[in-house]
């Protein structure tokens, strides 16, 4: 059982994470390896966080929610359904896949998404010269991008943000507003499979839940003030630095 000083630490992290999330993505970077630091294996850690995380993107989904449209003629409720199906399949992917095997497999995908944050505008350019990207491609992606987020969630966030951003064009700033919906609709379809299946740890899962709640909707306030750029060098810097503390784990 977690004592005071565990407690307290749960609910620091949710409310970075809250906040991170909001901001950029990349919660996850906050609240999963302190969950794991108080002794979680991280299968149970990811679901915990996951749970922990989900009021928190709610309601930076409401603060962002003026921001919502369409993007390739696509509407916001489809995308929405699109994520939530594919958070479900994750899900069930993340209950059978063993503790070692998620170790192994999580750095290659954060990888995969700073690789597309870092180069997706002038990929994005180049590909919009020489091809026509219609909404199927970007139906595709969605689809792959709610399993990512229903099997680990670190860092869908920002792969949302770099792939938007190649197949539809559209700037990072504009992205918060469906970004959060997105990953609030995904989460909550992984946290429906996790509860279902006793893989939360309730105890440290709440104080990172209530942490994760303020810090999700002053994150949200925050992002709409700070300027493009910062919100963009933010993003790549919490996305590397994912990256390098996960491959660390898994290979040290």
């Amino acid at each position: 059982m977690a004592d005071w000083s565990g407690l307290a630490l749960a609910a620091g992290a949710g409310l970075v994470g809250g906040a991170m999330n909001s901001l950029a993505g990349g919660g996850t970077f906050a609240t999963m390896p302190m969950l794991i630091a108080l002794g979680l294996p991280s299968p149970i850690a990811n679901a915990t966080s996951n749970v922990a995380l989900q009021p928190g993107a709610i309601a930076s989904a409401w603060a962002y929610r003026d921001g919502l449209e369409p993007m390739s003629g696509i509407s916001v409720r489809a995308l929405a359904a699109i994520a939530f199906g594919g958070g479900l399949v994750g899900s069930l992917l993340l209950v059978a896949t063993p503790a070692p095997v998620f170790d192994i497999v999580v750095p290659w995908l954060l990888l995969l998404a700073t690789i597309a944050l870092a180069f997706g505008r002038k990929a994005s350019t180049l590909l919009r010269a020489r091809v026509g990207i219609g909404a199927r491609t970007l139906i595709v992606a969605q689809i792959l991008l709610g399993i990512y987020g229903g099997y680990f969630g670190g860092g869908v966030g920002l792969m949302m943000t770099a792939t938007w951003g190649l197949l539809a064009g559209t700037e990072p700033h504009r992205l918060a507003a469906p970004r959060t919906l997105m990953l609030a609709m995904a989460n909550a379809a992984a946290a429906i499979v996790f509860v279902a299946t006793g893989m939360v740890r309730w105890l440290l899962c709440l104080p990172m839940l209530l942490g994760a709640i303020a810090g999700g909707y002053l994150g949200a306030r925050l992002g709409l003030v700070l300027p493009p750029a910062v919100i963009r060098i933010w993003t790549l810097l919490v996305t590397a630095a994912t990256t390098a503390v996960f491959f660390w784990r898994a290979y040290s």
